[in-house]
């Protein structure tokens, strides 16, 4: 696929994601389970709320002005970050972090630099301090609470796939802008616990999350976009560590990784797209998560960790999620946020709607096919 082609869809994506807007935050507080089960949480959508669908949404325009080397995109940020320091910030959790890891790219740029640097170092020390942690010391995935941002959800002894996005890959980066070493090595624990639970050596791919209490990985479902976060994670986490890392742990993740890519190759929709359960072949194909695999194995093959066979399935991938762009920008087919379930039917019936991680997902992986 042509440059010019990915381009026009690159700008497009773009437009809508920085003009999404907010929400009526009001309705979450009247929402029912029912439909929270299904994704209909408020703050979710929208760009201007500070959580972890904004959070995806930012670092994904982050990842275009990076390709093009320049500041276009900075007003958009400054009067995003600004704007959240004036009115204040929700609770501290997981998903709440992630906003924080395209701050942490972003700080030195803005114009009050060293409040924001301030802000990512409280953040990081906060997650090492303060952050409920479960058993082997994971990252329990703390959520906020649905209609009430100042609150929290514990999601007591569980941790989740989402997690190594959402805020291991910003205390990663802020360990190495810090030279900390204790922030550098949790982060480094945290991707080697969350692979000793949630990997599953018969398939090669990831559940969801992992109890403690209950000792088991809930229903032992794999979700396409929970596996997508490792996939493009670990090659984020890989990039920022450098030769930082300790060979014998590099290996160890590569290893992972090259599992999962495989496991994931063969279960490729005959679309491009990955369904949203990924065993099940009567689940919906799901753009957001088929998106960040794509571009993982684009980042894998490039940097000569995937072989270069790999690539006519992203490329696959890649022609798909262009024919899943609107006129008008929109990302289709995105599955809204996801709770863990007990079953398949679970994931299957979470509603698809326009997300910010949608067109950011998209986005990423578009930028990773273009051609320099």
């Amino acid at each position: 696929m042509t440059n010019e082609r990915l381009l026009e869809k690159i700008h497009l994506v773009v437009e809508k994601l920085m003009n999404l807007g907010g929400c009526d935050y009001d309705k979450d507080k009247s929402v029912s389970s029912t439909d929270t089960k299904k994704g209909i949480i408020q703050r979710d959508f929208g760009i201007e709320e500070w959580d972890w669908p904004q959070g995806v949404g930012l670092y994904g325009l982050y990842k275009l002005q990076d390709f093009y080397g320049d500041d276009r995109y900075l007003s958009f940020f400054e009067n995003w970050y600004s704007g959240h320091m004036k009115n204040g910030l929700p609770s501290r959790n997981i998903n709440t972090t992630a906003p924080f890891l395209p701050l942490s790219c972003l700080h030195t740029s803005l114009k009050d630099s060293e409040s924001f640097y301030q802000l990512c170092t409280e953040q990081a020390d906060w997650l090492i301090n303060g952050l409920p942690k479960t058993t082997d010391n994971g990252f329990q995935h703390v959520t906020s609470a649905i209609g009430d941002r100042n609150g929290v959800t514990l999601n007591e002894g569980q941790i989740w796939i989402d997690t190594l996005f959402m805020s291991v890959l910003f205390l990663n980066r802020m360990g190495q802008q810090a030279e900390n070493p204790v922030w550098k090595n949790e982060a480094i624990h945290q991707f080697l616990v969350h692979i000793k639970y949630l990997f599953d050596k018969q398939t090669g791919l990831f559940h969801h999350g992992f109890s403690f209490e209950r000792m088991d990985n809930f229903g032992g479902i794999f979700w396409c976009r929970g596996n997508s976060w490792f996939t493009y994670g670990i090659m984020e986490f890989l990039d920022t560590c450098g030769s930082d890392l300790n060979e014998g742990v590099r290996t160890y993740l590569i290893d992972t990784f090259r599992s999962q890519a495989a496991a994931l190759l063969k279960l490729q929709a005959p679309s491009g797209l990955w369904r949203t359960v990924l065993t099940d072949e009567t689940s919906y194909e799901e753009v957001s998560g088929s998106a960040a695999i794509a571009a993982g194995i684009l980042r894998g093959v490039k940097a000569g960790i995937l072989d270069g066979t790999c690539k006519e399935a992203a490329d696959r991938a890649i022609s798909a999620i262009c024919d899943n762009i609107s006129e008008d920008g929109t990302v289709l087919n995105v599955s809204a946020g996801t709770g863990i379930g007990m079953d398949g039917d679970h994931y299957k019936n979470v509603l698809i709607m326009p997300m910010a991680y949608g067109q950011a997902l998209a986005l990423t992986a578009l930028c990773e096919a273009l051609e320099k």
